[in-house]
């Protein structure tokens, strides 16, 4: 039996406005409203793009919307064995928040389910990766019974082509890859100065709670430390660009700033400045990159 669930609008008594790590914690599914939950699995070792997985999990009449499963296939499993706990019905809907890594994998966990992408993710899949049937370029309104979920595209932030979805009627946001708590943010697929601009979109929605793809669940003190963590970043890469540097030389100078305490940080800055130095050359935000530093 599922655990009792707070009024619809209601926030979850369970999970706290102030950011939490998971620990050594087993993955679990965490009520936010009536019929939504946050699904966190802890870091089990592997890529920094992987840990710390956090999906969205919304309960209607007529079945269930996932938000952000496409987590690599093993741990969309576990997430699909938790969704049956809720005896909610059939997943019918997933949403695919952003294309990096092994994410596209995860949509295959949820067979007969309609995958949702933004349209650039469709022409980047893998051979292999659930094919989204439905894509969209800017706004998309699916519905869950009676609850509105609203999908807005706003890349290029993490990826060329992130989705956040915004639940009007809860106060929620789960903003994929765009928005980190706990976490580093990484923007060398995406843009440094496009997920500034997405970080600013996603703020006036007037979230109160705020779930990232990677990190913690929180509130919108989520977008104050995103936000700073990128301006630093540009800031450090201006330094190095200005001094010829290459953006490892850029990043051995800098040292971790006020940012060491996140997770992945001292993997994630190198790309990172790498993105920014491509930005100051003038170049297409979003643009493909050689990652080479």
């Amino acid at each position: 039996m599922p655990r009792p669930q707070p009024r619809h609008g209601e926030r979850s008594t369970v999970v706290p406005l102030r950011p939490r790590a998971f620990g050594d914690r087993p993955a679990q599914l965490t009520a936010l409203a009536d019929g939504v939950f946050a699904y966190a699995e802890p870091d089990h070792g592997g890529t920094p793009d992987c840990a710390g997985v956090v999906a969205g999990v919304v309960a209607g009449p007529d079945g269930v919307t996932v938000i952000g499963a496409a987590v690599p296939e093993a741990r969309a499993r576990r997430l699909a064995r938790s969704v049956r706990t809720l005896d909610a019905g059939p997943v019918r809907t997933v949403v695919s928040t952003h294309n990096c890594g092994g994410h596209p994998f995860g949509g295959a966990a949820f067979p007969g389910a309609v995958v949702i992408a933004h349209t650039l993710a469709r022409a980047g899949r893998d051979a292999g990766a659930a094919q989204p049937s439905v894509t969209f370029d800017d706004r998309l309104t699916v519905h869950c019974g009676p609850r509105r979920i609203e999908l807005l595209s706003c890349g290029p932030a993490h990826t060329a082509h992130d989705i956040a979805a915004w639940l009007p009627g809860d106060g929620l946001l789960f903003a994929g890859g765009v928005v980190s708590c706990g976490t580093a943010p990484s923007a060398l697929l995406g843009s440094v100065e496009g997920m500034l601009r997405a970080v600013g979109t996603l703020r006036a929605l007037g979230a109160r709670t705020v779930v990232c793809g990677h990190g913690r669940v929180c509130g919108p003190e989520a977008f104050d430390e995103t936000e700073a963590y990128l301006r630093w970043i540009q800031s450090v890469a201006l330094k190095g660009w200005s001094q010829d540097l290459t953006p490892l030389q850029a990043a051995r100078a800098a040292g971790p700033g006020d940012f060491g305490h996140l997770t992945a940080a001292p993997e994630r800055i190198v790309g990172n400045l790498r993105r920014a130095y491509a930005e100051l050359d003038g170049e297409v935000l979003g643009h493909p990159l050689d990652a080479r530093c």
